[in-house]
């Protein structure tokens, strides 16, 4: 194993002789680093977390410490953090609370930015972009390929749908809706479908036409949200992808940004 001698490594940490952790590093006892982890200095890591192989770490991210929560009252809740991922300068990712199920997860091929927050039970699926100073609040869900601009408040408990797109500077209070573009002007709207992410993932023409007309139907027609996701059941022809769209709008606790 490669370690800086200014490091600081906890006997009972578990690290795979393939990491390299560099100077001034501090791992706590109940860290376990997979394959081909780096930490190119500075990072703070305590545990219970539980990280997969070939992350970078870079200076001063703080990872798995306790959740900013007044509630929490050191229980041994979890990070769980998946392969491949990239967390820049100053990122703060917390272990999760036991009123909300007691870990946060990170997936896959992520990219956070620096001076990214991830509050207490978050879960980030695969292949997100967390841009500079985008700030989850506690129990947040990100789904895989969104896109959260930099210096975006996300309000506790909201969903960002998968495909999304989010401008840098948006507050999102609510749902922001699978294969959207959700941007502030003087208010927060969806302006319609995300084509160029899409195109850029391989959706055929066909995919992307059936959930364009889909947006039609919720964003720019004169029917409700109710008479919208009717008129949108109804139809034989739909496919998965606004099958996917419709669950996310019905199963909202918080209400969508249309």
């Amino acid at each position: 194993m490669n370690v800086h001698p200014t490091a600081i490594i906890d006997p009972l940490a578990k690290i795979h002789p393939s990491c390299k952790i560099g100077p001034y590093c501090v791992i706590g006892p109940q860290v376990q680093l997979g394959e081909g982890c780096h930490l190119v200095s500075h990072v703070t890591m305590e545990g219970p977390s539980k990280i997969g192989a070939d992350n970078g770490f870079f200076p001063f991210s703080s990872i798995g410490l306790a959740p900013q929560d007044i509630t929490y009252a050191g229980e041994p809740t979890q990070l769980e953090i998946g392969d491949h991922n990239q967390i820049r300068e100053f990122v703060t990712i917390n272990r999760g609370t036991v009123k909300g199920g007691g870990v946060t997860r990170v997936g896959n091929h992520n990219l956070i930015m620096a001076y990214t927050h991830v509050a207490h039970d978050c879960v980030v699926g695969d292949r997100v972009i967390l841009a500079n100073a985008a700030t989850l609040g506690g129990h947040v869900t990100v789904e895989d390929w969104a896109v959260v601009g930099a210096m975006c408040p996300v309000h506790q408990y909201v969903r960002i749908g998968a495909h999304s797109y989010v401008g840098g500077g948006t507050t999102i209070t609510k749902d922001v809706l699978p294969f959207s573009k959700t941007v502030a002007a003087r208010d927060t709207h969806a302006y319609g479908l995300n084509t160029l992410g899409l195109e850029r993932r391989g959706f055929s023409k066909e995919r992307i036409r059936k959930i364009h007309h889909a947006y039609k139907v919720l964003l720019a027609s004169k029917l409700n949200t109710s008479q919208a996701l009717k008129m949108l059941k109804a139809e034989p022809d739909g496919g998965t992808d606004v099958e996917m769209l419709i669950r996310f709008i019905e199963s909202s606790e918080r209400g969508v940004i249309k």
